[in-house]
């Protein structure tokens, strides 16, 4: 785990990103704000094979841009260059663009990755990973992601308000990881993130084996995640941290 801040990092932290090895294979899954120094410290940006990104928020997908500027300047670059591949939701070339061109760069992460828009009602391969997608509810078109590989499942659910779509997507997955972004439900019929309780209860509907809570700022009380997590699930949820490793 590099990242499992909301929106805004946590002191010292990082945004959505977390690393994930099968074999000699490494895939990033999102790449948050502060994501990349992390993924520095813990594996060489240079070997990462893929990235995969749930959906375009800023918190999700911000440090390609870092990224792609070790990828194209840094010293110990290939020749020809190492392109990574970059799997994004549909509109994501349009949405880098638009980005990167305020400073005149438009297509910066073009040139450092190798991009393709995934189609979510497809199946990738990517190595020794297959992976699958569900869009859930969020504020920008956005899809949790399954990772199988030798017959384990990790589900990430990415940002999303309380759907049965997810539940039966999860179904016994055999570790789910769900935000816990809010205290309060969001007032209204729109909604968009998850309490620690409506977590829970998602992961206990979904029969998930494990549930690990992320997306929360450490402004709020960890033990009180946990406690209403746990409560919503039925057994103990494990609280998201920087440098956790979970292993299927």
């Amino acid at each position: 785990m590099l990242g499992k801040s909301p929106s805004w990092a946590d002191a010292g932290g990082a945004c959505s990103g977390y690393l994930i090895q099968e074999g000699a294979y490494t895939l990033l899954l999102d790449c948050g704000a502060g994501v990349f120094g992390k993924l520095r410290e813990r594996h060489d940006y240079l070997a990462v094979d893929a990235v995969l990104i749930s959906h375009l928020h800023s918190d999700h997908f911000f440090d390609l841009v870092p990224f792609s500027y070790g990828l194209e300047l840094s010293a110990r670059q290939s020749e020809p260059p190492r392109r990574p591949s970059l799997l994004a939701p549909p509109g994501a070339r349009e949405v880098f663009r638009g980005v990167l061109g305020a400073w005149g760069n438009e297509e910066l992460i073009e040139s450092a990755f190798s991009l393709r828009e995934y189609d979510p009602d497809s199946e990738l391969v990517l190595g020794p990973l297959e992976a699958r997608f569900c869009e859930v509810p969020h504020f920008t078109r956005t899809f949790a992601v399954e990772l199988r590989a030798g017959g384990a499942r990790f589900t990430f659910g990415a940002d999303c308000g309380p759907n049965q779509e997810l539940v039966q997507f999860a179904g016994a997955t055999d570790l789910l990881m769900l935000e816990a972004t809010l205290e309060e439900p969001e007032p209204g019929p729109e909604r968009g993130h998850l309490t620690a309780r409506e977590a829970g209860e998602l992961a206990r509907q979904a029969r998930a084996s494990r549930a690990v809570l992320t997306h929360f700022s450490d402004e709020l009380d960890r033990e009180r995640i946990q406690a209403e997590g746990s409560a919503g699930y039925g057994s103990l949820v494990e609280l998201a941290r920087e440098g956790a490793v979970y292993e299927l």
